[in-house]
C-alpha cells in the first residue's frame, strides 16, 4: 500500500495555498474512488455531514439507515445534542481537517451550513470523488451554481440540493399538466412567500460582542470578510445577512419556483429586475419583488400524445416576499387563502391558471377542472434524502438522477440568486440585460456607479420621524456586480477551478 502521507492532502492543501489543491487533487486513490457508486443496495453508506445543528440534524434523521461516521460543526453548543445522538461519529470543527483524517472513510456529505460556505464544501468534496447532498440555496452566487454544476458532471458523483419539494407530488402533477398543454401557453407567473421570519432590513451592530467558547466564529466567516461576532448573526439569523445568506428569497425560492424552473424548462434569464424597501449594505430587506425573463425556447418533451408541442413563449416570472402578495386572478374562490404552507405560484396560461403552493404542494386549476395528463415523472417512494442514498449506491453509468440532481438544481438555483442580484443593483433603475452563458450583465456602462445605505439613521426628535442615512462611496456597477456574480474569496480560501 502506498504510504498515507502520499495519499492524504493536506489541510494546508485545502487553505489553497498549493496548486495541487487548486487542481483538485484527490484524498482517495483512484481505484477506491471508482468503487463508490458501485455498492450493493443493501450496503451501508459512510456519511459525513457539516452544519448539523439546523438543518443538517433533519437530514440525519433521515440517513439513520446509514452510517453516520463523522460530523462536523463550527458551534459546538448549537450542535451538542446531534453529537451525542450520533456518538460513535467522529467530531469536527473544521471540515477540511476532517476531508483530510476521515477522506478514505467517506463516501458521501451532506452540506447544511451558512449559504455562503456551500459551495467551498461541496466542491472540495466532489473533487475528492465524494457523493453530496447540499441544503438548498445551492450556493451563495451564480459562479459557484455554475462550478458545482461543472464539477458534478465531471467527477461523476451523486448529488441532490434540499428542496425536498421536488421529490413531491406536486412538482410531478403540476410539471406533467404543463408539459400536456393543460392551461395552454404561459406568458405570466407570480409567486411569493410570506417569508422572511427571522429579522431583517437591520442596520448593521456598530459593535461586536465576545465570541463564544464554544464556536470558532473565524470558521464560520470562512470565504467571506471578516467582521466582529454579533449575535445577531449566529445562529440562525445569518440568513438575513448578505455576507452569510440570500434573505427570504435564496431561502425560500429554492422550494417555490422549482415547478416553474422545471414545468417551463426554462434556463439561463435574458433580463432582470429587482426592487425592494429600504436596501441596506449588510442585510436584506425586510421586503422585495423580483421579475425574471426567459426567451422563447423549444420543449424537451415533445412526445407523441402529449398536447404541447410548440415552442414555449417567451415568460416573465415575477416573485414577491416580505408580505407583498399579487392580486389575486379572476374567478378567485372568494375567502381562500392563496398562501399554502409559505408560498403560491400562479400560471398564467391562455386557456386555464394552474395554482399550486410551496414545494409544488396541491396543485390545481382555476376552472376546476382536473386534469388527466401522462406521468412521465419518476415517483420517488423514500424520502429525498433516501432517494440520493440510492444514487450513490449505483454506477455513474447506469445511475437514475435524483430528483434535484445538480445538472437541474445547479442552472435553477442560477436562476434564485439572480433575484438577488436583481434586488442588489435596483439602484441602476433600469432593466438589466443578462448574458447566461458567460455570466455578465451587458448592458451595464463605465459610468454608472452604485452606493448603498450603510445605516439608515432613523430617529424621533419631539414626535416628529428623522431619516439621516450613511451612504457607502460610489463604486463603478460593473466591478460591484462582478463581485456579485463571483466572490472574492477572503484568503486563504479557494474554490476548485471551473472545469473547461
Amino acid at each position: 500500500m502506498e504510504n498515507s502521507d502520499k495519499k492524504a492532502v493536506s489541510r494546508r492543501a485545502f487553505l489553497g495555498t498549493t496548486a495541487a489543491a487548486a487542481a483538485g487533487i484527490t484524498i482517495v486513490p483512484r481505484h477506491a474512488v471508482a468503487g463508490l457508486g458501485h455498492k450493493a443496495p443493501s450496503d451501508k453508506l459512510n456519511i459525513a455531514a457539516v452544519g448539523i445543528g439546523g438543518m443538517g440534524n433533519s437530514n440525519l434523521r433521515n440517513l439513520q439507515e446509514e452510517n453516520i461516521v463523522a460530523l462536523c460543526d463550527v458551534d459546538w453548543k448549537y450542535a451538542a445534542p446531534v453529537f451525542e445522538h450520533y456518538s460513535g461519529a467522529k467530531k469536527y470543527k473544521d471540515w477540511r481537517k476532517m476531508y483530510d483524517e476521515m477522506g478514505k472513510n467517506i463516501d458521501g456529505v451532506v452540506v447544511a451550513t451558512a449559504d455562503h460556505t456551500h459551495a467551498i464544501i461541496a466542491a472540495h468534496a466532489i473533487t475528492m470523488g465524494k457523493h453530496v447532498y447540499v441544503q438548498k440555496p445551492l450556493t451563495h452566487t451564480v459562479y459557484e451554481s455554475r462550478l458545482l454544476t461543472k464539477l458534478a458532471d465531471k467527477y461523476k458523483v451523486a448529488t441532490q440540493m434540499g428542496n425536498q419539494g421536488s421529490s413531491g407530488e406536486g412538482v410531478n402533477l403540476t410539471t406533467e399538466w404543463l408539459a400536456n398543454g393543460e392551461i395552454g401557453e404561459v406568458t405570466k407567473v407570480e409567486a411569493f412567500t410570506d417569508r422572511p421570519i427571522w429579522p431583517q432590513g437591520l442596520n448593521t451592530p456598530e459593535q461586536g460582542q465576545w465570541v463564544p467558547d464554544t464556536l470558532d466564529w473565524d470558521l464560520f466567516t470562512g470565504p467571506a470578510k471578516m467582521k466582529p461576532f454579533n449575535e445577531i448573526y449566529h445562529p440562525w439569523n445569518w440568513r438575513g445577512w448578505w455576507d452569510y445568506g440570500t434573505g427570504a428569497l435564496g431561502d425560500m425560492a429554492c422550494h417555490i419556483l422549482h415547478p416553474v424552473f422545471v414545468g417551463l424548462e426554462l434556463g439561463y434569464p435574458i433580463h432582470a429586475q429587482g426592487s425592494s424597501t429600504l436596501l441596506l449594505q449588510d442585510c436584506a430587506p425586510t421586503a422585495q419583488s423580483v421579475k425574471l425573463t426567459y426567451p422563447a425556447r423549444k420543449p424537451k418533451r415533445a412526445w407523441k400524445g402529449m398536447k404541447r408541442n410548440a415552442d414555449l413563449p417567451e415568460v416573465d416570472v415575477y416573485w414577491s416576499d416580505g408580505g407583498i402578495k399579487p392580486m389575486l386572478p379572476e374567478g378567485w374562490p372568494d375567502g381562500k387563502d392563496p398562501n399554502n404552507a409559505g408560498g403560491y405560484v400562479c400560471f398564467h396560461g391562455t386557456k386555464d391558471k394552474l395554482i399550486c403552493g410551496c414545494y409544488g404542494r396541491d396543485p390545481w386549476l382555476l376552472s376546476g377542472r382536473v386534469p388527466e395528463a401522462p406521468k412521465f415523472r419518476r415517483r420517488v417512494e423514500t424520502s429525498h434524502e433516501m432517494d440520493w442514498v440510492r444514487a450513490c449506491k449505483e454506477s455513474a453509468e447506469n445511475r437514475v438522477p435524483t430528483a434535484s440532481d445538480f445538472s437541474e438544481a445547479g442552472p435553477f438555483n442560477e436562476m434564485v440568486v439572480m433575484g438577488v442580484l436583481a434586488v442588489r443593483l435596483q439602484s441602476l433603475y433600469k432593466e438589466l440585460d443578462w448574458d447566461g452563458d458567460n455570466m455578465q450583465f451587458t448592458n451595464l456602462t463605465d459610468d454608472e456607479t452604485i452606493k448603498t445605505v450603510i445605516k439608515d439613521g432613523f430617529e424621533i426628535h419631539d414626535g416628529h420621524p428623522t431619516f439621516k442615512k450613511t451612504w457607502t462611496d460610489p463604486v463603478p456597477a460593473k466591478e460591484f456586480a462582478a463581485e456579485l456574480i463571483k466572490h472574492t474569496y477572503r484568503k486563504p480560501w479557494s474554490l476548485p477551478d471551473m472545469p473547461a
